[in-house]
């Protein structure tokens, strides 16, 4: 089973997560920004409340053996301090029923096709 592990992580973090993902063997990996707020509600600043936070999405796809090693890859990666802080992010895993590239409209079943050449 192919699972999606998305991590919302800070933006000064997400370097770091891409290359210790690479480095743990996992490099296919999307990256973009987003904006939201968790249990802070924002962060005021004197008298301006900022209700989102800029922060930075990775996704990746990884095989079901290979879930907790990865998440606690980014954990490591990501969090801040000793013991980490609040904002720092948050992971979500779900499972992949379909994937399918593109370019040649296969239909994937598991990792070990993903990236190679079609003819």
């Amino acid at each position: 089973m192919l699972i999606m592990i998305r991590s919302i992580v800070r933006p000064e973090k997400a370097d770091d997560v891409l290359a210790a993902l690479m480095d743990a063997g996992f490099p296919a990996a999307t990256k973009m920004s987003v904006a939201g707020r968790g249990k802070q509600r924002g962060i005021k600043i004197g008298e301006i409340t900022y209700d989102e936070i800029p922060k930075v999405m990775v996704m990746t796809v990884v095989g079901d053996k290979d879930q907790e090693f990865v998440v606690k890859t980014i954990i490591e990666a990501a969090r801040t301090g000793g013991k980490g802080n609040f904002g720092d992010g948050k992971i979500f895993v779900t499972p992949v029923e379909e994937m399918y590239t593109i370019s040649s409209g296969v239909k994937e079943t598991d990792l070990s096709s993903v990236g190679e050449a079609r003819p």
